[in-house]
């Protein structure tokens, strides 16, 4: 099971090559984090090698902190873009895009 995970990330990397590089996050999120998580956050920005991630709330601002490091390094190995920290937060605009549950 793991080398077909392996083969699909692959071939996801290959496949962003065209995109921006924020695209390419936004697109390899789900795959580093699984559906659940994901759905609890959207990549929002990309500048100086730092990721910005929108967080549905504090709880899950906490449980994607613990992960951070291991976040950082897939989300750039399968966007193929250098990732040296993620930031997370919780915008309180108003009209901000309500979190799938």
């Amino acid at each position: 099971m793991e080398g077909m995970r392996e083969l699909l990330r692959g071939n996801l990397r290959r496949s962003l090559q065209a995109m921006s590089e924020l695209d390419r996050l936004a697109a390899a999120w789900p795959v580093v984090c699984g559906t659940v998580m994901a759905s609890h956050g959207e990549v929002i920005g990309y500048r100086e090698e730092i990721v910005s991630i929108d967080v549905s709330d504090a709880d899950w601002i906490r449980q994607m902190l613990s992960m951070q490091g291991q976040i950082a390094g897939e989300l750039g190995r399968i966007a193929g873009v250098r990732v040296s920290g993620i930031h997370f937060e919780r915008r309180q605009l108003a009209g901000a895009r309500e979190f799938r549950r």
